[in-house]
């Protein structure tokens, strides 16, 4: 039996949900933040602080990746009776993470307001294991509240989880310091730690990046092929009419370079050849970087490439940072045989990873562009390179996310990896939304969701490298490290 404060500590949760895009409410999210941590902390012993921090964990996702149940409903009959299955797996099971921050604030915590600071410490730790357990899924941090508010800017410092660990402290602040009448210490400091972050990232929101008048232009296609209608016989002369169109449209500045989204080409590159000729004629001699399938002996890969004259390609990327049970199936060669495949993959056992990331040298004018297919720009540890690219490149399909909640979170983690790298990002999206996005996160130009079409944009210039790029997670994890056991310690100094 769950405990009575496991209900309103799920409908807390599925408050701070509503400050994820494209909903964008940060207050109701923060004060239902506030509200769960008053829960964990008030809550009788370890079991019931777990309860608490679980059931709002599980509110949270439900609501925030509502949106996982769309890929199920591309083909209805064979994979629909999974979607209410597939979301209730996801948010309980992600909630095992938050359930593990109240376990460790019951633990640790001596009384309420040192439970409300275990908590506060616990639950960033445990969004960044979240981003790296079992190939990670780092979706719907509680920092990513801020994202599209000053507060983000605190990302070229921190990354993800130190914006994480500043909205938990925050949270727990007007619990964990002497509060009441005449003693409002808790509530002050936190409005002093939110007002300051924001203050900052309004300053730094005044750095000039605006793009240089001879900055290289780059063409975002969109060609909206709806996900059920992507692989359809009668639709793929559509799209792909409609994507050489776009590519071949006249426009004043010229493009340097023209990008169509993931697994835009419906053709295996080895079997390619003349579709690639006719894309490098539409270009007119301008560089086409496009999202194509391939094969490579028996394994497939979800792949870029950029196509030059007479359909030459001259670079290839194939994406390393699959998605489980979407693009590939954890023992798919036993499971394949079942019929048991990636939702995203035609091969049966799914796609094989390619070697890592890799920067593609697109010449003087447009320079090193790190290329990220679709899911991998979820991942800020996987935008660390040796070398410093000079813009970021996106290419993904994002119909698998249906049309309500999930593309909006998906470029809005975009633009929060704009923020923790400086470097603008191009981003062109099968149905939406394409856009290009600054270094400072905001989005220069782009095509809504759901539109067929294209849009010419200037590259911004790059920001000096961030503090974050330089240094990843570490700083965070050695903060975090050290704040658990100097808790734990006095935790079990109390209990002897």
């Amino acid at each position: 039996m769950l405990s009575r404060p496991a209900v309103p500590a799920f409908a807390l949760g599925a408050l701070i949900a509503l400050g994820q895009a494209p909903f964008g409410l940060w207050p109701v999210a923060f004060a239902a933040l506030v509200g769960l941590t008053w829960l964990v902390a008030r809550a009788p012993g370890m079991r019931a602080a777990a309860i608490c921090a679980w059931a709002g964990g599980a509110g949270q996702f439900a609501l925030a990746l509502s949106w996982i149940v769309e890929p199920f409903l591309v083909d209805i009959r064979t994979h629909g009776w999974m979607a209410p299955f597939a979301l209730l797996a996801m948010a309980g099971g992600l909630a095992l993470f938050w359930g593990a921050a109240g376990a460790f604030a019951g633990w640790a915590g001596q009384g309420p307001r040192t439970r409300a600071l275990a908590f506060a410490v616990a639950l960033p730790a445990a969004e960044l294991a979240r981003g790296y357990v079992l190939t990670g899924f780092p979706w719907a941090l509680p920092g990513h509240i801020w994202i599209g508010t000053p507060h983000m800017q605190l990302a070229a410092v921190t990354g993800q989880y130190g914006l994480t660990l500043v909205t938990t402290l925050a949270a727990a602040l007007p619990l964990a310091l002497p509060f009441g009448p005449g003693r409002a210490a808790g509530a002050l400091a936190a409005a002093i730690l939110l007002t300051g972050t924001g203050v900052w990232g309004a300053l730094r929101l005044e750095t000039p990046v605006a793009p240089a008048p001879d900055a290289p232009q780059i063409r975002l296609v969109q060609p909206n092929a709806a996900q059920h209608l992507k692989w359809r016989r009668d639709m793929i002369p559509v799209f792909w009419e409609r994507q050489l169109a776009f590519t071949a449209a006249p426009s004043a500045p010229a493009p340097d370079l023209v990008v169509w989204p993931e697994t835009a080409v419906p053709y295996l590159l080895d079997r390619a050849g003349g579709a690639l000729g006719v894309i490098a004629d539409h270009a007119g001699g301008t560089p086409v970087m496009v999202g194509i399938q391939r094969r490579d002996g028996p394994r497939t890969h979800n792949s870029l490439v950029v196509i030059g004259p007479r359909g030459r390609v001259g670079h290839l990327y194939d994406k390393h940072h699959l998605v489980p049970f979407g693009e590939y199936i954890p023992l798919g060669s036993v499971l394949g045989r079942f019929g048991i495949k990636g939702l995203a993959a035609n091969d049966i056992y799914g796609y094989a990873p390619g070697p890592g990331p890799r920067l593609l040298d697109l010449g003087p004018r447009l320079g090193a562009a790190l290329p990220l297919i679709c899911y991998e720009a979820v991942f800020p540890q996987d935008l660390r390179t040796p070398e410093r690219p000079r813009w970021l490149v996106q290419i993904t399909n994002d119909a698998w996310f249906g049309t309500r909640t999930g593309p909006y979170q998906h470029l809005a983690l975009a633009q929060l990896r704009a923020v923790e790298t400086g470097l603008p990002m191009a981003r062109a999206a099968n149905t939406g939304v394409s856009a290009m996005i600054d270094p400072l996160g905001r989005v220069t130009d782009s095509l809504p969701l759901n539109t067929a079409g294209h849009v010419t944009a200037p590259l911004p210039p790059a920001l000096a490298e961030t503090i974050y790029a330089e240094t990843g997670d570490w700083p965070v994890l050695a903060v975090l490290a050290v704040a658990m056991i100097g808790l734990g310690a006095g935790g079990r100094r109390n209990r002897h």
